[in-house]
């Protein structure tokens, strides 16, 4: 894309902050939606919790890259936490696709944030974009986010759905929360190990997410995950050799279920999520091995 305005909510996030550093490297003007006043001349208003959006600070835009919501693993799941988690993504794309069909000169765009977690548990079979969704809650919250783009879609809006895998980062997000405890040598399986993590380095990640921006042929749900899943147990002895650590230690899945809750299914369950869109509309990773994206991670 030459360059162009492109707005992103969830720009403080590990991935939107990465996605608006690289954006802006190459000149594109980014404005970033913001839950307070605005400030900062790049800085619109929005509250999903109100479903609005200050639209004058969206025209002219080219894109519209949305991946603000609740951070999945950030507190116990409470009920008060289920609702936050679904309500701050369904009503928060709800506001954005609205907002954007109501533009007399919509963006060509819309990119709209999901998850692998709408296939639910899979149990070691590998899906694809054309899978359908899971059982379970986030199963459920998945379908009721990827629905709500509706309005921009209903307007003309080309809009995709990138469901999201783990995302391999030094800081930030689950694997985050992971390197310090591997560091120290405290890293070890979860469960049984057996389970499939369908990981993307960050990297991959913002190249994937540019790539749907770019490419006027890709729509619908549009799978972020490296073409190699690999076990928990994998991951755990990648971790191990590439931060030169032994890895001796096991949580239990009871364990799991005290300590994290309903966060626990969701760490056990497994996903072998294949990335046929993005592979078949010509993308190359750069990091597709997990040992390699856990290197660029440290990088």
């Amino acid at each position: 894309m030459e360059r162009s305005r492109i707005a992103v909510t969830g720009a403080s996030g590990l991935i939107g902050a990465a996605l608006v550093k690289s954006l802006r490297a190459d000149g594109h003007e980014v404005v970033r939606l913001v839950r307070r006043p605005a400030k900062a001349g790049d800085e619109v208003h929005w509250d999903p919790a109100r479903q609005y959006v200050d639209v004058a600070g969206l025209v002219g835009c080219e894109a519209v890259v949305h991946l603000a919501g609740a951070g999945v693993g950030d507190r116990r799941w409470t009920d008060a936490y289920r609702k936050e988690i679904r309500d701050s993504r369904v009503l928060g794309t709800a506001a954005i696709a609205e907002a954007v069909a109501s533009l007399d000169v919509p963006p060509r765009v819309l990119v709209s944030g999901s998850a692998v977690g709408y296939y639910g548990d899979t149990d070691g079979r590998a899906v694809d974009e054309g899978a359908p969704p899971g059982d379970g809650f986030l199963p459920e919250v998945c379908v009721e986010w990827e629905e709500a783009t509706a309005p921009a879609q209903e307007a003309g809006v080309r809009t995709a759905m990138a469901r999201t895998g783990l995302v391999v980062a030094r800081h930030g997000g689950a694997w985050g929360r992971m390197f310090p405890l591997f560091k120290a040598g405290l890293g070890g399986r979860l469960g049984s190990g057996r389970q499939y993590w369908s990981f993307i380095s960050l990297h991959d990640t913002v190249a994937a997410l540019r790539h749907i921006i770019d490419t006027g042929s890709l729509s619908g749900p549009v799978n972020l995950t490296a073409p190699e899943p690999v076990t928990n147990l994998e991951a755990t002895a990648a971790m191990g050799r590439v931060l030169r650590r032994p890895t001796p230690f096991a949580v239990p899945a009871p364990a799991l279920r005290v300590a994290l809750g309903g966060l626990a299914e969701d760490v056990l369950s497994s996903g072998r999520v294949l990335p046929g869109v993005l592979l078949g509309s010509g993308f190359a990773f750069a990091f597709p091995r997990i040992d390699d994206a856990i290197r660029a991670a440290l990088r």
